[in-house]
Protein backbone atom coordinates (compact mmCIF):
# COMPACT_ATOMS: atom_id res chain seq x y z
CA UNK A 1 0.00 0.00 0.00
CA UNK A 2 1.06 3.74 -0.55
CA UNK A 3 2.68 5.54 2.37
CA UNK A 4 0.00 7.16 4.30
CA UNK A 5 1.99 8.69 7.28
CA UNK A 6 5.00 11.40 7.33
CA UNK A 7 6.55 10.20 10.68
CA UNK A 8 7.21 7.43 12.83
CA UNK A 9 8.59 7.39 15.97
CA UNK A 10 9.03 5.20 19.28
CA UNK A 11 8.27 5.99 22.96
CA UNK A 12 5.97 4.50 26.12
CA UNK A 13 2.98 2.61 25.57
CA UNK A 14 -0.01 1.24 28.27
CA UNK A 15 2.37 -1.78 27.94
CA UNK A 16 5.76 -1.64 26.69
CA UNK A 17 6.92 0.76 24.07
CA UNK A 18 4.88 1.43 20.85
CA UNK A 19 5.31 2.08 17.49
CA UNK A 20 3.50 5.53 16.43
CA UNK A 21 2.79 6.64 12.97
CA UNK A 22 2.04 10.52 13.06
CA UNK A 23 1.29 9.83 16.64
CA UNK A 24 -1.02 7.34 16.00
CA UNK A 25 -0.24 3.67 17.43
CA UNK A 26 0.49 1.57 14.92
CA UNK A 27 -1.63 -2.05 14.94
CA UNK A 28 -0.92 -5.52 14.20
CA UNK A 29 -2.65 -7.03 11.34
CA UNK A 30 -4.96 -8.84 14.49
CA UNK A 31 -5.35 -5.70 15.40
CA UNK A 32 -3.23 -5.59 18.21
CA UNK A 33 -1.69 -2.53 19.62
CA UNK A 34 2.70 -2.46 18.44
CA UNK A 35 4.23 -2.82 21.23
CA UNK A 36 6.74 -4.62 22.46
CA UNK A 37 9.24 -4.92 25.61
CA UNK A 38 12.75 -2.89 24.09
CA UNK A 39 13.02 0.67 23.67
CA UNK A 40 15.76 0.05 21.62
CA UNK A 41 13.71 -2.53 19.90
CA UNK A 42 10.56 -0.07 19.17
CA UNK A 43 12.80 2.40 18.18
CA UNK A 44 13.93 -0.07 15.30
CA UNK A 45 10.61 -0.83 13.99
CA UNK A 46 10.09 3.01 13.84
CA UNK A 47 12.95 2.85 12.01
CA UNK A 48 11.68 0.24 9.62
CA UNK A 49 8.27 2.48 9.01
CA UNK A 50 10.39 5.76 8.64
CA UNK A 51 12.61 4.48 5.82
CA UNK A 52 9.96 3.28 3.70
CA UNK A 53 9.15 5.27 -0.04
CA UNK A 54 5.95 6.24 -1.45
CA UNK A 55 4.77 2.79 -1.34
CA UNK A 56 5.34 0.53 2.05
CA UNK A 57 7.12 -2.83 1.84
CA UNK A 58 6.64 -5.43 4.13
CA UNK A 59 9.36 -7.91 2.84
CA UNK A 60 11.95 -4.30 4.24
CA UNK A 61 10.25 -4.21 7.86
CA UNK A 62 11.31 -7.96 9.11
CA UNK A 63 11.44 -6.73 12.79
CA UNK A 64 7.61 -5.80 12.25
CA UNK A 65 7.21 -8.94 10.63
CA UNK A 66 8.45 -10.39 13.69
CA UNK A 67 6.68 -7.86 16.22
CA UNK A 68 3.35 -8.95 14.60
CA UNK A 69 4.00 -12.59 14.99
CA UNK A 70 5.24 -12.30 18.27
CA UNK A 71 1.69 -10.24 19.43
CA UNK A 72 -0.91 -12.17 16.73
CA UNK A 73 1.00 -15.71 16.36
CA UNK A 74 2.82 -16.35 19.82
CA UNK A 75 1.27 -14.50 22.52
CA UNK A 76 -2.33 -16.28 22.47
CA UNK A 77 -0.80 -19.79 22.78
CA UNK A 78 3.20 -19.62 23.77
CA UNK A 79 3.32 -23.47 25.05
CA UNK A 80 1.82 -24.44 21.56
CA UNK A 81 4.30 -22.45 19.54
CA UNK A 82 7.50 -23.66 21.49
CA UNK A 83 6.18 -27.05 21.38
CA UNK A 84 6.62 -26.35 17.18
CA UNK A 85 10.13 -25.22 17.45
CA UNK A 86 10.95 -27.79 20.21
CA UNK A 87 10.11 -30.57 17.75
CA UNK A 88 13.46 -29.28 15.51
CA UNK A 89 15.31 -31.35 18.10
CA UNK A 90 13.83 -34.68 16.81
CA UNK A 91 15.73 -34.19 13.90
CA UNK A 92 18.65 -31.46 14.24
CA UNK A 93 20.78 -30.90 11.40
CA UNK A 94 23.50 -31.27 13.97
CA UNK A 95 22.89 -34.56 14.28
CA UNK A 96 22.79 -36.23 10.23
CA UNK A 97 26.62 -36.41 9.31
CA UNK A 98 27.92 -37.37 5.98
CA UNK A 99 29.90 -40.43 5.49
CA UNK A 100 32.34 -38.41 3.00
CA UNK A 101 34.10 -37.27 1.36
CA UNK A 102 36.90 -36.97 4.56
CA UNK A 103 37.33 -33.47 4.47
CA UNK A 104 33.59 -32.84 4.50
CA UNK A 105 33.13 -35.45 7.80
CA UNK A 106 36.11 -33.35 9.48
CA UNK A 107 34.50 -29.99 9.02
CA UNK A 108 31.01 -31.18 10.13
CA UNK A 109 32.71 -32.37 13.15
CA UNK A 110 34.53 -29.02 13.73
CA UNK A 111 31.46 -26.86 13.42
CA UNK A 112 28.94 -29.00 15.10
CA UNK A 113 30.83 -31.52 17.61
CA UNK A 114 31.54 -28.26 19.79
CA UNK A 115 27.85 -27.37 19.98
CA UNK A 116 26.80 -30.78 21.02
CA UNK A 117 29.29 -30.85 24.10
CA UNK A 118 27.57 -27.35 24.83
CA UNK A 119 24.24 -28.57 24.46
CA UNK A 120 25.39 -31.47 26.90
CA UNK A 121 27.30 -29.41 29.33
CA UNK A 122 24.36 -26.64 29.72
CA UNK A 123 20.90 -28.67 29.36
CA UNK A 124 22.75 -31.96 30.54
CA UNK A 125 21.50 -33.89 27.35
CA UNK A 126 22.96 -36.75 25.00
CA UNK A 127 21.95 -36.61 21.09
CA UNK A 128 22.56 -39.41 18.89
CA UNK A 129 24.82 -39.10 15.84
CA UNK A 130 24.20 -40.79 12.66
CA UNK A 131 25.79 -40.90 9.24
CA UNK A 132 22.89 -40.17 6.40
CA UNK A 133 19.94 -38.99 6.81
CA UNK A 134 17.87 -42.13 8.00
CA UNK A 135 15.86 -40.49 10.81
CA UNK A 136 16.73 -41.72 14.13
CA UNK A 137 15.07 -41.37 16.98
CA UNK A 138 16.47 -39.14 19.97
CA UNK A 139 16.36 -39.88 24.21
CA UNK A 140 13.34 -39.07 25.11
CA UNK A 141 15.07 -37.51 28.12
CA UNK A 142 16.87 -35.09 25.71
CA UNK A 143 13.62 -34.28 23.72
CA UNK A 144 12.09 -32.72 27.25
CA UNK A 145 14.59 -31.12 28.39
CA UNK A 146 14.94 -28.99 25.59
CA UNK A 147 11.93 -28.74 24.99
CA UNK A 148 11.41 -27.03 28.67
CA UNK A 149 14.56 -24.77 27.34
CA UNK A 150 12.39 -23.42 24.56
CA UNK A 151 9.24 -22.86 26.50
CA UNK A 152 11.07 -20.78 28.90
CA UNK A 153 11.38 -18.30 26.70
CA UNK A 154 8.52 -15.39 26.18
CA UNK A 155 6.60 -14.92 22.99
CA UNK A 156 8.90 -12.15 21.70
CA UNK A 157 12.14 -14.49 22.03
CA UNK A 158 10.14 -17.69 20.20
CA UNK A 159 9.21 -15.23 17.80
CA UNK A 160 12.88 -14.55 17.41
CA UNK A 161 13.62 -17.95 17.92
CA UNK A 162 11.25 -19.10 14.77
CA UNK A 163 13.44 -17.92 11.96
CA UNK A 164 16.51 -18.80 13.42
CA UNK A 165 15.63 -22.71 14.20
CA UNK A 166 13.38 -22.99 11.01
CA UNK A 167 16.54 -21.24 9.03
CA UNK A 168 19.34 -23.52 10.38
CA UNK A 169 16.98 -26.52 10.66
CA UNK A 170 18.99 -26.98 14.26
CA UNK A 171 17.66 -25.87 17.65
CA UNK A 172 20.83 -26.46 19.11
CA UNK A 173 22.35 -23.92 16.59
CA UNK A 174 19.18 -20.97 17.49
CA UNK A 175 19.67 -21.92 21.32
CA UNK A 176 23.39 -21.43 21.57
CA UNK A 177 23.14 -18.36 19.18
CA UNK A 178 20.12 -17.13 21.65
CA UNK A 179 22.00 -17.95 24.62
CA UNK A 180 25.33 -16.35 23.09
CA UNK A 181 27.60 -19.14 23.20
CA UNK A 182 28.47 -18.83 20.03
CA UNK A 183 28.33 -15.80 17.59
CA UNK A 184 25.67 -14.77 14.61
CA UNK A 185 28.89 -15.76 12.00
CA UNK A 186 29.69 -18.91 13.56
CA UNK A 187 25.93 -19.97 13.95
CA UNK A 188 25.39 -19.31 10.01
CA UNK A 189 28.59 -21.64 9.31
CA UNK A 190 27.34 -24.27 11.42
CA UNK A 191 23.79 -23.86 9.87
CA UNK A 192 24.95 -23.73 5.74
CA UNK A 193 28.05 -26.20 6.02
CA UNK A 194 26.70 -28.63 3.92
CA UNK A 195 25.42 -26.39 0.94
CA UNK A 196 28.79 -24.09 1.51
CA UNK A 197 30.21 -27.02 0.79
CA UNK A 198 28.39 -27.88 -2.17
CA UNK A 199 28.82 -24.80 -3.79
CA UNK A 200 33.20 -25.32 -3.07
CA UNK A 201 32.85 -28.70 -5.15
CA UNK A 202 30.62 -27.80 -8.21
CA UNK A 203 30.38 -23.64 -7.79
CA UNK A 204 27.53 -21.44 -7.46
CA UNK A 205 23.93 -21.68 -8.73
CA UNK A 206 22.10 -17.95 -9.31
CA UNK A 207 18.94 -19.14 -7.70
CA UNK A 208 20.33 -21.39 -4.74
CA UNK A 209 22.41 -17.88 -4.49
CA UNK A 210 19.26 -15.72 -4.36
CA UNK A 211 17.51 -18.57 -1.79
CA UNK A 212 20.80 -18.47 0.02
CA UNK A 213 20.07 -14.61 0.63
CA UNK A 214 16.65 -14.63 1.28
CA UNK A 215 17.75 -17.17 4.16
CA UNK A 216 20.08 -15.33 5.61
CA UNK A 217 18.18 -11.89 5.90
CA UNK A 218 15.73 -13.72 7.88
CA UNK A 219 18.09 -15.37 10.34
CA UNK A 220 19.86 -12.07 10.94
CA UNK A 221 16.78 -10.40 11.41
CA UNK A 222 15.88 -13.48 14.25
CA UNK A 223 19.33 -12.67 15.34
CA UNK A 224 18.53 -8.13 15.88
CA UNK A 225 15.50 -9.04 17.10
CA UNK A 226 17.18 -10.92 19.58
CA UNK A 227 20.04 -8.75 20.65
CA UNK A 228 17.11 -5.61 20.47
CA UNK A 229 14.58 -7.24 23.49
Amino acid sequence: MKRFYKEASAGPGEDGFAVRLDGRPVRTPARRLLEVPGERLAAAIAAEWAGQGEEIDPRSMPLTGLANAALDRVAPDPPAFAATLARYAESDLLCYRAEGPAPLVRRQADLWDPLLDWARTRFGVELEKVCGVIHRPQPPATLEALSRAVAENDPFRLAALAPLVTVSGSLLVALALAEGAIGLEQAWSAATLDEAWQAEQWGDDPLAAAAHDARRRDFDAGYQFLTLL
